[in-house]
């Protein structure tokens, strides 16, 4: 059985920037749809994602890859990471440390969360970056005292967290929300990309007035 990908897109786009393998190829030793790594190609996915050499970290052998190359019909096989244990290790022994060097980028990975997963919680956020809901939401209404600053970053590129444990996180919170809408009577799933991207109007205690309507926001602009 192969072994799985620890760095699936970022994988991928390291194999789209350094070598010659067909999509399929790529495809297949990813893990990932040809399509998608299509996209990867074309600039449409993964553009946050810093490509990760899957020789250096010891999941593929630069055999393997020239035999690939010569041979459009090769599928690669994966090797034993070094670096497996270490990423699968449980994370559940206390609270998270972020280095003093890392910390002045989560707010970059907190805006990540909120522009791509709105269906992570702020809970859940905080526990895999190591910060405070305070922290974000701060980020999230911009009254963060560094916000002409902050620009989404994954937070794998920035080293906070591995590209596994933001993959489990992000797949509980889409289940769980489906479950919810599920129960609510299935009621539309998903929102509008101008939409969820739009800040709401909120009231004078932190709140959000969903009954507020388009006078609210020329009030706003006015202002």
């Amino acid at each position: 059985m192969a072994e799985p990908i620890l760095y699936p897109k970022a994988t991928a786009v390291w194999l789209v920037d350094n070598t010659s393998l067909s999509f399929e190829q790529i495809a297949d030793f990813c893990g990932l749809h040809p399509l998608e790594v299509k996209g990867i190609a074309d600039g449409e996915v993964a553009r946050d994602i810093r490509g990760a050499d899957p020789i250096g970290n010891g999941q593929l052998s630069r055999e393997e890859l020239d035999k690939a190359q010569s041979d459009p019909k090769h599928r690669m096989v994966a090797q034993k990471s070094r670096h497996a244990d270490l990423l699968t290790r449980s994370t559940k022994k206390g609270p998270r440390y972020t280095p003093v060097s890392r910390r002045q980028d989560r707010p970059d990975a907190i805006a990540w969360f909120v522009r791509n997963h709105p269906e992570v919680t702020d809970v859940q956020i905080a526990k895999l970056l190591g910060t405070t809901k305070a922290t974000i939401q701060q980020v999230r209404d911009r009254t963060h005292w560094n916000a002409s600053n902050i620009k989404p970053v994954d937070p794998v590129t920035l080293g906070l967290v591995g590209q596994l444990e933001l993959d489990e996180v992000v797949r509980k919170a889409a289940d769980k929300k489906n479950k919810d809408d599920a129960k609510a009577g299935g009621g539309d799933t998903l929102r509008p990309a101008a939409e969820t991207s739009a800040p709401e109007p909120e009231l004078a205690d932190g709140g959000v007035d969903e009954d507020l309507g388009d006078e609210a926001f020329a009030d706003d602009e006015e202002a």
